[in-house]
C-alpha cells in the first residue's frame, strides 16, 4: 500500500497545469541546486572514497524522492551524483530548446530539461510495463569498491544468466567491461536492485584513442593473463563461457571505419541481467551515460554489436 507521503507526492506531481505542489517544487529545486553546486558538494575523483555520494543536500536521497522512483528521477539523480565526482563546473547544454510538443509537461519535462540530452525524445518514452511490479532500482556511478569487491563480475555474470560463484566470472567481466574499467572508468554506471548489481552502462568519450589504447596495451596484458589454452581444460560448469571469453581476447578486433569515428566520436556499451524486465530502468542507464558524455562535449555515440547477437540487438532497439 502507498504511504501518506507517497499519495501527497502523487497529487502534487499533477497539481495544476502550470504550477507544482510544494513537495514537487522542493524536489525540483533540490535537483537544480545539486546540479549547480555538484562540484562543491561531491567527492573529488582522486579521493579514496571517490563518488562516495557525500552530498550536503542528502535529503534528496534520504527522503525527498518517493520510494517508487520513476526512470526520470533515476537518471536525473544518478547524473547529479556523477557530476559530484567530476571537475565539470557547467555541463554543456544543447544549443536550442526542443519544440514545445517534444517534451512532456509538468515535473517530468522540467527534470528532462536538466539533462544535457533533454531533446532525445525517444529515450524519454516509457511505455507501461507489461507486468506490474514494485521493484525499485538504484542507479549510480561506478565505485572503486566495485572493481575490488567483484561487483562488476556480478553484473557481467548476471547478464549471462550464470551463477556469481563461477570461476569464469573475472574473465567474463573482463570481456564485457575490461577495457572500460581500465581505460575509461569515469564513464561507467551501475544499476542495482534488491539482488545486487543487475546492469551497467560504460562509455569512452574519445573512442579513437580508447580503441588504440585497448589494442596496444589492454589486449596484450589480458592475452598474457588468459592464454589460448586456458579454456580447453576439463568440462566444468561455466567452461563454455570461459572458452568464449578466451577466444574473444585472442581474436583480432575489427577496425572501426574512420567516417564512423568522425561522426560518432564516443563509444557506448550497455547491458542488463535477464531479471531486469523494466525497459525504463535500461533507458535510465542510457540517459545517464549519454548525459555524462554530452556534458563533456560528445556530439554522437556508436556501439559495437555482433550480427548474431540477437539479444543485444533487441536490447538496443528497445532503447530507441
Amino acid at each position: 500500500p502507498l504511504s501518506l507521503e507517497e499519495v501527497r507526492m502523487l497529487v502534487e506531481l499533477f497539481y495544476l497545469p502550470y504550477h507544482h505542489g510544494a513537495l514537487a517544487q522542493e524536489l525540483l529545486e533540490h535537483f537544480r541546486w545539486l546540479r549547480a553546486n555538484s562540484l562543491s558538494v561531491g567527492v573529488p575523483a582522486t579521493a579514496p572514497d571517490a563518488c562516495g555520494v557525500r552530498l550536503v543536500r542528502a535529503e534528496l536521497q534520504e527522503g525527498a524522492c518517493p520510494s517508487w522512483l520513476t526512470p526520470m528521477l533515476l537518471a536525473a539523480s544518478a547524473f547529479v551524483l556523477w557530476l559530484g565526482c567530476q571537475s565539470i563546473t557547467a555541463p554543456i547544454l544543447l544549443g536550442r530548446d526542443a519544440e514545445p510538443w517534444a517534451r512532456r509537461g509538468g515535473l517530468f519535462g522540467e527534470l528532462q530539461a536538466l539533462l544535457p540530452v533533454g531533446n532525445s525524445c525517444d529515450l524519454f518514452y516509457h511505455p507501461p510495463p507489461l507486468f506490474p511490479s514494485s521493484q525499485t532500482y538504484l542507479l549510480r556511478p561506478l565505485l572503486p569498491l566495485d572493481k575490488e569487491g567483484g561487483g562488476c563480475s556480478e553484473v557481467a555474470v548476471g547478464q549471462s544468466g550464470l551463477q556469481a560463484q563461477l570461476s569464469c566470472a573475472p574473465a567474463l567481466a573482463a570481456r564485457l567491461l575490461g577495457p572500460f574499467l581500465s581505460l575509461s572508468p569515469e564513464y561507467t554506471f551501475v544499476l542495482e536492485d534488491e539482488g545486487g548489481p543487475c546492469g551497467y552502462a560504460a562509455g569512452a568519450l574519445h573512442a579513437e584513442g580508447f580503441l588504440q589504447q585497448q589494442d596496444s596495451s589492454w589486449l596484450p596484458a589480458i592475452r598474457h593473463k588468459y592464454p589460448p589454452d586456458l579454456g580447453t581444460g576439463g568440462p566444468a560448469l561455466g567452461q563454455d563461457a570461459l572458452e568464449e571469453a578466451v577466444l574473444f581476447f585472442h581474436a583480432e578486433p575489427r577496425a572501426v571505419p574512420l567516417p564512423v569515428l568522425r561522426r560518432f566520436p564516443s563509444l557506448v556499451q550497455l547491458g542488463t541481467a535477464p531479471r531486469v524486465l523494466d525497459v525504463g530502468a535500461s533507458r535510465s542507464l542510457a540517459l545517464c551515460l549519454l548525459s555524462a558524455l554530452r556534458a563533456n562535449g560528445s556530439r554522437g555515440v556508436f556501439c559495437q554489436v555482433r550480427d548474431a547477437d540477437r539479444q543485444q540487438l533487441s536490447f538496443y532497439s528497445k532503447l530507441g
